[in-house]
C-alpha cells in the first residue's frame, strides 16, 4: 500500500501543534488543540480549551461539548470527523484562570495561525462563532453591542455564519432568560448542519469525504 504524502494542511497542523510561542504565559504548558480536514464543510470557532480538554487533548470533551453536540444534532462520531467538521478555537491552548473564570484566548494564535488554517479549508460552508471572542474577530463592525444581540440577529449572518452563545453550564441562566434561542435559533442551526454532515455514502458520486 502506497504511503500517503502529507498535505500542506497536515504540515501546517504539525507546525501548529509544535508551537511554543506563548509557553511562558501558559500555566499548564503548551498543548495546541486544533482539528481540521480539507473536506470539512463546517467550521466551529470557540474560545480556548479548558483544563479538561487540555488534559485529554480532545476539543469540546466536556459538558459544554455535550450541549454543543445536542445543539447541532450530531453524535460524537460525526462531531469528531475531521472530513466534516473543523474545530479551530481562537486560542489553541489553555490560557489559565482569571478573576472571573478562564482567561481570554491568547491573541498570538489568531495572529500567527488562523488565516493560514482558513486558507487550507476551501469547502467551509457554515461557520459557527461561539462566544464573544470569535464573533469579534470574524464579524468585526457587523457584530452588535452585546453577544445576546448578535446571536438574536443571526438572520443577518446566515446562512454562512451563525453566532452562538457558549454552551457552558455556567450560562444556564442565559438560556432560561432567552427562550427564543431554543425555539428559533436551534431549529435553524440543526437544519443547516444536517445536509452538511450527511453520511459519505449519501453524498454525490465523486465527492470526497
Amino acid at each position: 500500500m502506497t504511503k500517503r504524502e502529507p498535505s500542506s494542511l497536515d504540515t501546517l497542523l504539525a507546525d501548529v501543534r509544535a508551537c511554543r510561542v506563548c509557553e511562558q504565559h501558559l500555566p499548564l504548558g503548551p498543548r495546541p488543540i486544533v482539528r481540521a480536514g480539507r473536506d470539512a464543510r463546517i467550521l466551529i470557532v470557540g474560545q480556548a480549551p479548558g483544563t479538561r480538554v487540555h488534559a485529554s487533548g480532545i476539543p469540546w470533551d466536556d459538558a459544554s461539548g455535550e450541549r454543543l453536540r445536542g445543539w447541532l444534532g450530531v453524535d460524537n462520531k460525526t462531531f469528531y470527523d475531521e472530513s466534516q467538521i473543523a474545530i479551530i478555537p481562537m486560542g489553541f491552548c489553555y490560557p489559565g484562570r482569571g478573576a472571573g473564570g478562564d482567561k481570554p484566548p491568547r491573541r498570538e494564535c489568531a495572529q500567527i495561525w488562523l488565516d493560514k488554517l482558513l486558507a487550507e479549508l476551501p469547502k467551509i460552508e457554515l461557520t459557527l462563532l461561539i462566544g464573544q471572542y470569535a464573533q469579534h474577530h470574524f464579524l468585526g463592525a457587523r457584530r452588535k453591542s452585546s453577544l445576546t444581540d448578535t446571536v438574536k440577529a443571526w438572520a443577518e449572518y446566515a446562512p454562512a455564519i451563525v453566532p452562538l452563545p457558549h454552551p457552558s453550564p455556567r450560562n444556564q441562566a442565559w438560556f432560561q432568560r432567552h427562550s427564543w434561542f431554543a425555539s428559533e435559533v436551534l431549529p435553524m442551526l440543526r437544519s443547516s448542519v444536517k445536509p452538511l454532515t450527511a453520511d459519505a455514502r449519501l453524498r454525490p458520486q465523486g465527492q470526497k469525504t
